[in-house]
């Protein structure tokens, strides 16, 4: 039987964040029946006006990031804004704020003020690098980050300059790993009583995402390079051309490269040493990738990759974003979250049997108070 009540039902999150990590962190906390408060300054989170997009006068930017949140206004540079923060934590679990290193300690709200009032209240805060050491207090932005962290440098063609990952992978990972910590901290809490200062920093958060090339560097003490769309330790796993469009291979045991093999003609390829072996294939990857190709030529792309796929051999074409969010197993997933007329959204991935999430509230409308 489920329940529709959440599995947060019952935790009430003050959320003081705005532009990315934040939101996105107390939107999974929301989706899962988290009573979040999103509390914006008297111009609102910027992410308002990131468009267009717009849908009546809001950035679709913002409307992606702040579903199942109830909004409020509040001049936290002014101490009456201060003073009723105040009242909204001191019956709450859970505060997450991503302000400028030293704004909540100026303010006379810091972590060590907080827990001596409110000693349950957990406090998050997300930020660039941290409050201290060579780049602490600095700010941080996604793409800043993939820059500094070595994301970009292993990001597009060998041949071509480094390249941006196409979404903000960084912010929304430091939001997720946001909402991990805050998840331990309440799970602690339930031991000790006592809340605790959680932090997560895009700098940390981007470095979190080097595997396998932090690793490999570890082992081998290269400089990892780009690869385009291939592994740098796996082989095939990469783009390659068909009859009609690209077909992306990813094929990560001996089993699967035989019946890849099979499926297409080219049946005497595991047999010779330059391919027998992922080590072996990883280093002759362009002559592998040549003869591969010779025989993809004859395939249609999308009817090659259901063959593939029921015979084991991971695959796919490479969709748009329109087509991955009209695939019938989007839907099938129920990953479109939905509410009313008026809202459209991805959906939680987070599956749980009885307290599954809901969406119960459009992103807030912003008044000013």
């Amino acid at each position: 039987m489920m329940n529709s009540n959440g599995a947060l039902h019952g935790i009430k999150v003050v959320d003081l964040s705005r532009v990315l990590g934040g939101p996105f962190c107390t939107q999974i906390l929301g989706d899962h029946g988290a009573n979040v408060i999103k509390i914006e300054p008297p111009q609102g989170d910027e992410t308002r006006g990131w468009g267009p997009p717009f849908a009546d006068g809001v950035a679709s930017y913002f409307l992606g990031l702040n579903r199942n949140k109830v909004g409020r206004v509040l001049d936290l540079s002014q101490p009456t804004g201060r003073e009723e923060l105040m009242t909204h934590l001191r019956d709450s679990d859970v505060v997450v704020e991503n302000f400028k290193t030293g704004t909540m300690e100026k303010w006379g709200m810091g972590f060590a003020v907080l827990h001596a009032r409110f000693p349950r209240l957990i406090h998050c805060r997300i930020s660039g690098f941290g409050a201290d050491g060579p780049l602490g207090g600095l700010p941080g932005y996604d793409a800043a980050i993939q820059a500094l962290c070595g994301i970009m440098s292993v990001n597009g063609e060998a041949d071509r300059g480094p390249l941006r990952v196409g979404l903000p992978i960084v912010d929304m990972v430091c939001g997720m790993n946001a909402a991990l910590g805050i998840l331990m901290a309440l799970q602690e809490r339930t031991r000790s009583g006592l809340g605790q200062f959680v932090e997560a920093s895009l700098y940390d958060s981007g470095l979190s995402l080097l595997h396998p090339h932090a690793a490999n560097y570890f082992v081998d003490g290269r400089t990892p390079a780009r690869t385009g769309n291939a592994h740098p330790n796996i082989y095939p796993y990469d783009a390659f051309a068909t009859a009609s469009e690209p077909i992306f291979l990813a094929v990560g045991n001996d089993r699967q490269f035989a019946t890849l093999c099979n499926r297409i003609g080219a049946a005497q390829l595991p047999a010779d040493p330059l391919y027998a072996s992922n080590g072996a294939r990883s280093v002759n990857r362009k002559t592998l990738k040549q003869k591969l190709e010779e025989r993809l030529a004859t395939f249609e792309c999308r009817e090659l990759a259901d063959v593939l796929n029921a015979a084991g051999v991971p695959c796919a074409p490479i969709m748009s974003v329109s087509d991955a969010l009209t695939h019938p197993h989007t839907a099938h997933r129920a990953m479109i979250a939905k509410i009313g007329d008026s809202y459209a959204g991805v959906a939680s991935p987070i599956k749980l049997s009885r307290t599954p999430a809901t969406y119960r509230f459009a992103p807030p409308r912003f008044k000013k108070e």
